[in-house]
């Protein structure tokens, strides 16, 4: 775009795309030396290597950001999906958020400056992590010319822009077309993110704790099937065609509202929708104080019910109302822990950890509590944070026993349970039984399935591993969960069929590139299949992301403690042993 000069000011047209590295404080804050390394590795691996063939110009970096110019906002875009593609790739633990527009910009030797830097800036929050969202014009400028799907967020009030601007999240065609998934035999729906209407981003956990109240007391009627929260808040932050996400889901309804919290009240406003055909089929709105706010979400849940199955009995609906806890602060304190239980970094669940000891201070009969702190434990053990004398392991038991006591016919508690039972505690057996009656109890529970399949995996069941699976992923057809297809790889490699259950560790590491758990079980595959060069590789990928990995540490995890656990004997030395032919040193 051709440069024109207005008096003193000399302008153009161009397409600005300004990116932002997602939580890159939080990292600093807890690994300054990693972060600044991805840092300079994402400028030197993606940024710089993919401008040059887009004919894009990086003119200012901000620590974190940068912004970059295009002669056409079709290369702009291009560019864009080339760096989120790589990034997914190649760069665990980068993830970018990217807005593009096009327009009006005031040169100032290498900078530029005016609202089509202003207007790309403003967007660039609204992405998602790993997402690109562009303006009106940058579409209309993309129309036949690339291959991907435009999903329309509506008018956007950006802050210092003076009129609301049209947005939309771009997605690869690939991604976007995902395929129909077939409705289930009984009335099925998935609740949405709620809106936080508090008018406060602090306020967002509560929004998305009453959201996961309300589908954990939905799933557990029988009579319906219920989709798990993760794939449903893959949709968080977007403005999504319902009639696609039925399709997406397999569901029949959607049920989508609004929290808004101010004070010592709380309004809750929802309405369900019929996906194929759009229709309205309820709306109701619910006041109280934060007092109420338990009988609120029962509200709501016999509302949603009595619309879509008038039939089931009004004793099922009572059975899946839910009073979490005594404490309102303790339940405050345990939604605040849960994003940072699902964090990556030592520091959010070290922080996690101790949002739930101070909420068990407040309530100690609080059972989901004691269950997610032992379950949130067990995330640091999971990275290795922790060796098998470390004394939280013991601390860990005491809590999901704790939990047990106080509440073992709740299916979420016997679920969370189990995983620290099973592995932590060493009874595989106890934790199956466990998680049977979790799936027992609530049918609708993906997260027991999928616990059921690593254990069923365990002891060797291939089949029954993969039955529950696959339910799982029914259940939850967005989220793989922390390991993808754990329980056929370890199904498979328990039975000797290393080749099995190499494919589903490759299959898992697509998802989930840098996964230590995939990378071992991928390793010792390899090692055992004499694939030797292919087995080093891995090796290599292994103490790149852990230096300090050795047979002998891997012999102190707790993780690998399992020449009990694993249903037929000496499958523990068959994966050190597979380790070792990959070249990893024995200390």
């Amino acid at each position: 775009m051709a440069a024109v000069s207005g008096g003193a000011t000399e302008r153009k047209l161009a397409a600005i795309l300004a990116a932002d590295v997602v939580g890159f404080s939080r990292q600093m804050g807890a690994d300054e030396a990693g972060a600044l390394a991805r840092i300079a590795a994402l400028r030197t691996e993606v940024l710089d290597p993919l401008l040059a063939g887009h004919r894009g110009r990086l003119f200012k970096t901000m620590g974190d950001g940068f912004l970059a110019e295009f002669a056409s906002a079709v290369q702009a875009v291009a560019y864009a999906m080339a760096v989120q593609a790589r990034l997914a790739a190649q760069l665990d633990g980068v993830r970018l958020r990217i807005g593009i527009h096009a327009g009006d910009v005031v040169i100032q030797g290498e900078d530029l400056m005016g609202d089509g830097v202003n207007i790309a800036a403003r967007l660039e929050p609204l992405a998602e992590p790993g997402g690109i969202v562009i303006s009106a014009r940058v579409r209309e400028d993309l129309a036949g010319k690339l291959t991907l799907t435009a999903e329309d967020m509506g008018e956007q009030s950006l802050k210092n822009i003076a009129a609301p601007l049209r947005a939309f999240r771009i997605r690869p065609a690939a991604e976007s077309q995902r395929p129909a998934l077939a409705l289930p035999d009984k009335p099925s729906l998935v609740v949405l993110p709620f809106a936080n209407m508090s008018g406060d981003a602090e306020q967002e956990y509560f929004a998305d704790g009453m959201v996961e109240e309300i589908t954990t007391a939905l799933s557990r009627i029988r009579s319906l099937f219920v989709i798990a929260r993760n794939s449903a808040f893959s949709y968080k932050g977007t403005n999504p065609d319902i009639r696609k996400v039925g399709r997406e889901l397999g569901v029949r309804y959607v049920l989508e509202g609004s929290v808004r919290k101010a004070g010592n009240r709380v309004r809750i406003t929802g309405q369900l929708i019929e996906a194929e055909s759009g229709t309205h089929i309820w709306a109701d709105r619910f006041d109280g104080n934060l007092d109420d706010v338990f009988e609120l979400q029962d509200q709501v849940t016999t509302s949603v019910v009595a619309a879509i199955a008038p039939r089931v009995r009004a004793a099922e609906i009572q059975r899946a109302q839910r009073k979490p806890v005594g404490d309102l602060h303790a339940y405050d304190l345990y939604l605040r822990s849960l994003p940072l239980s699902k964090g990556g970094s030592r520091a959010e669940i070290e922080e996690a950890i101790s949002l739930l000891r101070q909420a068990i201070v407040f309530d100690p009969a609080f059972a989901l509590a004691h269950a997610q702190l032992a379950v949130t434990c067990w995330g640091m053990v999971r990275q290795q944070w922790l060796l098998r004398d470390d004394p939280l392991i013991a601390d860990m038991v005491e809590q999901a026993r704790t939990a047990l006591s106080l509440d073992g016919e709740d299916p979420e508690i016997l679920t969370l349970a189990s995983s620290t039972i099973a592995f932590a505690g060493g009874d595989v057996a106890t934790a199956m039984d466990m998680v049977e009656k979790a799936i027992a109890l609530n049918p609708n529970l993906s997260q027991a399935y999928r616990h059921a399949a690593v254990l069923h995996g365990m002891r060797g069941n291939v089949s029954q591993s993969q039955e529950h699976a696959e339910q799982a992923e029914r259940l939850n057809p967005m989220d793989p969960g922390p390991i993808p297809y754990f329980g056929q790889i370890v199904a498979h490699f328990v039975v000797g069929d290393y080749a099995a259950a190499h494919s589903w560790t490759e299959k898992g590491l697509r998802q989930s590139q840098n996964n230590s758990a995939l990378l071992r079980y991928h390793t010792a595959c390899l090692g055992l299949l004499d694939r030797i060069d292919e087995a080093r590789a891995a090796a290599a990928r292994i103490l790149a992301i852990t230096p300090s990995f050795s047979i002998a540490r891997a012999r102190q995890h707790v993780e690998f403690d399992m020449n009990n656990a694993y249903g037929r004997p000496g499958v523990a030395e068959a994966l050190y042993e597979g380790l070792r032919r990959a070249g990893v040193p024995e200390s």
